[in-house]
């Protein structure tokens, strides 16, 4: 081919492909859906924000009063139990023993209160048939013999029901009906009950759940116990309950549940307004987040009143 030909032809397909890509450039490209819907709020006004699910008796962290080896757990992550149900017990071998000398010096004592106690009668007995054959020296010693006796056993028992109580305290129960929520201990292992850092096990009772709101301090001024409130599962703005009111903590605190974002202010505080829902009716679970809107006025007729 003449290389006349080469270098315009060359200098047109160039030409050609900057317009398609310009061309391409400009086409405006389609709009994905959302993969997670965000949730709007119902109201004209509202104070918008995150909610924990927590139980109604508040999370409890179920501890250990003495330190020791786990030797029998009596439930499973999930389990519902009732107050007073076993959950766990501790290494209580030391006691037991402990219990076996105590139980041995009850028998002890009662063997040797028996000699003082039957002196004591033949004596009584005696001096009823003859006066003057018995001193009256010799019966009060042999009465603070027998109250010594007594009092001897007395202390044995008390001693062996101090062990038996210790011995129960080994047992770790359910203070309130409600569900095992966290294990985190494992059978043979040794269990400190100092440990403030993760709980051995986490427990919650109550027949409802509650979702506790944090709302900004910037936003507390507007808010109201007996307005409505309602609550979205986050991804699903479908799924959503109306809340009943329970109590305020009046108590601005620092912000707990922080998203660990280097943009995110972590000197921000909140006001907690705690609300219950039935929990049959929404598939959540204690500890997770739920998008909460609390009605409220518009900001500008509530300056306008607060002027007035």
């Amino acid at each position: 081919m003449n290389r006349n030909y080469i270098l315009p032809l060359i200098a047109s397909l160039g030409v050609i492909i900057v317009v398609v890509v310009i061309i391409d450039n400009n086409q405006s490209t389609p709009k994905r859906p959302l993969v997670i819907q965000p949730s709007l709020s119902p109201y004209a006004s509202a104070i918008a924000g995150v909610g924990i699910v927590e139980a109604s008796t508040g999370n409890i962290a179920i501890g250990t009063p003495v330190p020791g080896i786990a030797t029998k757990i009596y439930v499973k992550v999930g389990d519902r139990v009732k107050a007073g149900d076993a959950l766990f017990k501790i290494d209580d071998r030391d006691l037991q023993a402990q219990l076996l000398t105590a139980n041995a010096r009850i028998n002890e004592t009662i063997a040797l209160s028996q000699k003082p106690i039957h002196r004591l009668e033949y004596l009584e007995h005696l001096k009823q048939s003859d006066s003057s054959a018995v001193s009256k020296q010799n019966l009060s010693d042999l009465r603070d013999d027998v109250a010594q006796a007594d009092a001897a056993y007395e202390l044995a028992k008390v001693q062996a029901e101090q062990i038996k109580t210790e011995i129960n305290r080994r047992t770790v129960r359910a203070p309130t009906t409600g569900q095992v929520l966290q294990l985190h201990m494992r059978l043979g292992e040794y269990v400190d009950s100092s440990s403030t850092t993760v709980p051995m096990l986490l427990f919650g009772g109550g027949n409802k759940l509650y979702v506790r709101v944090n709302i900004a301090e910037t936003e507390s001024w507007r808010f109201q116990s007996e307005t409505k409130a309602v609550a979205f599962v986050q991804g699903n703005p479908n799924l959503n309950i109306s809340l009943q009111f329970e109590y305020l903590e009046p108590y601005i605190k620092p912000k707990t549940s922080l998203s660990g974002l280097s943009t995110e202010r972590t000197d921000v505080r909140v006001l907690q307004a705690i609300y219950s829902f039935d929990h049959s009716k929404l598939p959540v679970y204690v500890g997770q987040q739920l998008d909460v809107f609390i009605k409220a006025g518009s900001v500008t007729s509530e300056i306008t009143e607060t002027r007035n």
